[in-house]
């Protein structure tokens, strides 16, 4: 393990422990509001830690994690629990069932599920910033720039969902994972990982633009080597099977992506428009809150529901339009604008990141970044950094999601649904405090280090190795830059710790 990544670990280490600590002090503190969501009923007796892992990780239980425990430990009894894909209930179930079990006659499933969610959204987002510090090495060719990005990510400003009952962090492991596997070229390894991705996620989906573009650039370049190197028929052979193969790996690596968010549709589409569950097998408390509250529950006495009659009986789409009112341009209007100003700071940089790489690359993106012009083709290596021409797909596929969850969406979920599925918020930041803060030094054979004002401990000087910590014990000398982009990032960081976690509005 390099020093890089123990820095970066034990970082984000550092940045878990203490919001763990820093929800439970707050969500004791402060008392919960008392916010119209998902709440089902407890129906286990109390064990003898309930109280106290109640004390310590209810803080993570608010808002949608209440359906993922409900998942967990339920089922999928109501229609708009498919909004939530099952992978994450899955993993917590299986903590609770096989590592958490001894706890059993200590710990009721509900509490078990909350020390999962603690324990497994910890090493989730420990892995995912490995998996983005790699992707980052690779990507931007850049070690600096990689390092700055990941410890970034670490104070991420969608924290809470990082580390609440939510698949955020689930899903950035695997998708971060899965594009490093697909630009080392491991393609098969790569379509697993985005399957599994799919499977936690809906906007999975999304990554089947990678699969297309990568290995497109690849067939690019052999048949350029071939053009060369072959002749007559042997050209033609070795085109030929260059165009089969990038064929093939789309057609089946599309179809391996989208098949988890298939098979869940068509479960969905069984237990409501053909159920075989009687309304006897649902406990009394859960069919009263139904009733209570409109939720459906699927019943063989029933007549199936409007959705199953349409030609494509999509059950997602259906939860989406009626439970959220999501749509396009539903949410703009007059009394949402705090949520546009609250997800502003995330499209900023998102616009920022495609306005900054179009400029210094024009060419690039007229092309599509697929074939090289007569300039580039003397150029042994491209420049590193975040202009990059590796880049280039990663600005397009945020800017889709910045494009879809600004017009599409509920625009306050903007800075957890691209913290969690892309790394140019953070690569341009990283950009951005390299650019302009005078602390910084580019060193071309090292790590970002600091221009810091002298600490003594014991008569000795001493220098802080993380940049970002350095970055902050300096914070008063910082360029105004310097001061945004952390000031935004921390202030996430803690604000959601203080609203998500007393049932406040947040991202």
């Amino acid at each position: 393990m390099t020093m890089d990544v123990k820095a970066v670990l034990q970082f984000a280490a550092v940045s878990r422990c203490t919001t763990l600590f820093l929800q439970a002090v707050l969500n004791a503190a402060i008392p919960d509001h008392d916010a119209d969501a998902f709440r089902p009923p407890q129906m286990e007796e109390s064990l003898y830690l309930d109280s106290s892992v109640d004390w310590l990780f209810s803080g993570l239980s608010r808002w949608d994690a209440e359906h993922y425990l409900f998942i967990a430990e339920k089922g999928y009894l109501f229609e708009h629990n498919f909004a939530f894909f099952p992978l994450f209930p899955v993993i917590l179930r299986g903590l609770a069932e096989t590592v958490l079990w001894p706890l059993s006659s200590w710990l009721t499933v509900r509490g078990r599920l909350l020390v999962a969610v603690a324990l497994g959204n910890t090493t989730l987002f420990l892995l995912s910033v490995v998996a983005l510090y790699a992707l980052g090495r690779i990507v931007l060719q850049d070690k600096r720039l990689a390092l700055l990005s990941s410890l970034l990510y670490c104070i991420t400003p969608a924290n809470v969902f990082m580390t609440a009952g939510y698949s955020e962090s689930l899903f950035a492991a695997l998708t971060f994972g899965g594009l490093y596997l697909l630009e080392k070229g491991f393609t098969l390894r790569a379509c697993l990982a985005l399957s599994i991705a799919t499977a936690a996620r809906s906007n999975g989906l999304v990554n089947i633009g990678f699969l297309l573009y990568l290995p497109s650039l690849y067939a690019l370049s052999q048949i350029r080597f071939y053009r060369t190197t072959a002749k007559g028929h042997a050209k033609v052979f070795h085109y030929s099977f260059v165009i089969f193969r990038l064929v093939l790996t789309s057609l089946l690596g599309t179809a391996t992506i989208a098949f988890p968010f298939v098979a869940f549709q068509y479960y969905g589409y069984r237990t409501f428009c053909t159920p075989s569950v009687s309304l006897e097998r649902i406990p009394p408390a859960l069919l009263l809150l139904a009733e209570r509250k409109g939720y459906r529950v699927p019943d063989d006495n029933s007549p199936p529901p409007l959705w199953c009659m349409r030609p494509l009986p999509m059950l997602y789409s259906h939860i989406q339009d009626v439970y959220w009112d999501v749509g396009f341009l539903r949410y703009f209007e007059l009394k949402q604008i705090p949520n546009f100003i609250l997800a502003l700071p995330m499209a900023t940089l998102g616009i920022m990141a495609a306005y900054a790489y179009v400029q210094a690359n024009p060419e690039l993106c007229l092309r599509l970044g697929l074939w090289e012009t007569n300039e580039n083709k003397g150029l042994e290596k491209p420049m590193p950094g975040f202009f990059n021409p590796r880049v280039f797909v990663y600005v397009v596929h945020a800017s889709v999601l910045l494009v879809f969850g600004t017009l599409c969406m509920h625009v306050q979920v903007l800075t957890r649904f691209m913290a969690s599925s892309s790394p140019v918020p953070f690569w341009i930041s990283a950009h951005l405090l390299l650019l302009n803060e005078p602390l910084l030094h580019r060193r071309k054979t090292s790590t970002p280090s600091v221009q810091l004002q002298s600490h003594h401990h014991n008569g000795c000087k001493h220098t802080a190795e993380n940049p970002i910590v350095a970055l902050l014990l300096n914070f008063s000398t910082c360029s105004s830059i310097t001061k945004c982009i952390l000031g935004y990032f921390l202030s996430y960081w803690l604000l959601g710790l203080v609203m998500h976690c007393n049932f406040l509005p947040w991202t």
